[in-house]
């Protein structure tokens, strides 16, 4: 008599049941991630937009220019107002050399700020820089709103 070995029937389907147990139970926490992506991004934008505002103070300081002389950083010349770069195009937006990102004016803001938009739009995941002004803002603020990411 041949003794044949291998799995038997119902250790294949225990197997099977067990996987797909722990499949429902994993699943759910890597199938979305697109919300710490777009989280991800925006804080990378803020930290741009950080860098190059500070860049550009830094060389104006070295230019020895005033609060509002324009400087030229790799070629694109930046507007300036209070020692920092203008809530803008041509301001924030060519130091930092942003084009991936949707921009608008913030309505009703008592300060000049501009908003950046993950492309597509999502409702309350947005970064805003806020131009500094020499009195309420000494430095430009730069914050994250990711509540929909």
């Amino acid at each position: 008599m041949k003794r044949v070995s291998g799995f038997t029937l119902i250790e294949l389907i225990m197997v099977i049941v067990i996987l797909g147990v722990l499949s429902a139970f994993a699943l759910p926490r890597f199938a979305d991630l697109g919300g710490d992506a777009r989280l991800a991004s925006l804080n990378a934008l803020a930290g741009t937009l950080r860098s190059s505002s500070n860049i550009a103070h830094a060389q104006q300081l070295a230019d020895g220019n005033s609060g509002s002389s324009s400087v030229t950083l790799d070629g694109q010349v930046v507007t300036m107002a209070s020692g920092y770069p203008t809530a803008d195009a041509a301001g924030v937006v060519a130091s930092a050399q942003i084009s991936d990102y949707a921009t608008s004016d913030v309505a009703g803001a008592t300060i000049t700020t501009l908003q950046f938009d993950l492309v597509p739009a999502k409702t309350n995941c947005y970064a805003r820089y806020e131009a500094a002004d020499g009195s309420t803002n000494i430095t430009p603020v730069v914050s994250v709103v990711a509540t929909g990411c």
